[in-house]
């Protein structure tokens, strides 16, 4: 068994490298965060169309509202304001395969479709195969942006229009949106996560590293729902409504049976 070691970072009595430079004499204040993560993520330089994408990417999903991932953390907060970590972790482990981080699950699919001989004939196999299982389609379909997701048009429109990438994830995701219409008899969107999974395979993220972004986007969007809550609590709003909400049905005695005064 080979010794474990890093590259990607190491500090010593003077400073600290990330990679092979200097974080003081050539990161801070010459490179933006989003510079530098893609660098330790991808263990390369950014371009300037990685920048672009990765931008659009994080900037599209920092935020979607009172979304279980916000909810999560206003709960967790108003029980332990001490704890603004464990408030946003707690909003972190919503990221998964139902809500923010399907673009995993769809780059998988824009990965079979790429590498068949026949990408066309791949995405209608797909589509047959979600329909038989009746299976969700990961990277489609929203229940309020109908008939198409505006933040899915606006992203793909910006890859497109960006000469340095080969556009083959997009054209995957393109035959897998044909397909899928076809193949269920009615336009069904490509939602924002759909499109993330695309860019982000074109500029070369792994497929399992893709939640990875998700994540990152979505604390920054964590941290202000936490402020929000310092300025207007909401936790305890919520937790009543759900309380009054979902009837007691049991035998015993509930609140809700006599006007919420116990």
């Amino acid at each position: 068994m080979n010794k474990p070691e890093t590259r990607l970072c190491a500090h010593h009595l003077t400073g600290m490298s990330y990679r092979d430079v200097d974080l003081v004499e050539d990161l801070i204040g010459k490179k933006s965060f989003t510079e530098v993560m893609i660098m330790q993520i991808l263990g390369r330089d950014a371009r300037p169309v990685d920048m672009r994408i990765v931008d659009a990417v994080l900037v599209t999903l920092m935020e979607h509202g009172m979304t279980p991932s916000a909810i999560a953390t206003r709960l967790i907060y108003m029980s332990a304001p001490e704890n603004l970590q464990g408030a946003v972790a707690s909003g972190l482990m919503a990221v998964g395969s139902q809500f923010v981080g399907t673009m995993e699950n769809c780059s998988r699919l824009l990965d079979r479709i790429r590498q068949a001989p026949d990408g066309p004939a791949e995405a209608l196999a797909i589509a047959r195969e979600h329909r038989a299982s009746r299976s969700p389609l990961p990277g489609f379909g929203h229940h309020l942006h109908k008939p198409d997701d505006p933040r899915a048009i606006k992203l793909l429109a910006l890859a497109e229009a960006e000469s340095e990438l080969s556009g083959e994830s997009v054209q995957a995701l393109r035959w897998l949106a044909s397909a899928i219409d076809e193949t269920y008899g009615k336009h069904i969107t490509i939602n924002a996560t759909g499109a993330v999974a695309a860019l982000l395979s074109e500029i070369g993220v792994p497929t399992d590293l893709m939640r990875g972004f998700a994540v990152i986007s979505r604390a920054a969007g964590l941290v202000s729902h936490v402020a929000e809550e310092q300025q207007s609590p909401s936790g305890r709003y919520i937790w009543e409504t759900i309380d009054h909400a979902i009837p007691y049905v049991g035998k015993g005695k509930s609140h809700q049976q006599d006007g919420g005064q116990s």
